[in-house]
């Protein structure tokens, strides 16, 4: 991500500003709307399967159980 922030501003100096246009145009990255890089601990920033969606919590189980009593959850033996 930050070697096309670079290659942007490389482009936007140059004397033909159609070309950073024309750059922008077909190499931005895409934003994601699914997928498990789409989910991220609100906590750490991990992404993948361990992160729980549920009650919209968005805390990877490592977070989670280090912060559960504090958010009110009991563990049953």
């Amino acid at each position: 991500m930050g070697d096309y922030r670079k290659l942007l501003k490389q482009l936007e100096q140059k004397s033909n500003k159609t070309k950073a246009v024309k750059f922008k145009k077909h190499n931005m990255p895409k934003a994601r709307s699914n997928g498990l890089a789409n989910n991220k601990c609100r906590r750490c920033g991990k992404t993948g399967k361990g992160v729980i969606k549920a009650y919209h919590l968005n805390y990877c189980r490592n977070c989670f159980r280090e912060i559960a009593s504090s958010l009110g959850f009991k563990k049953y033996d």
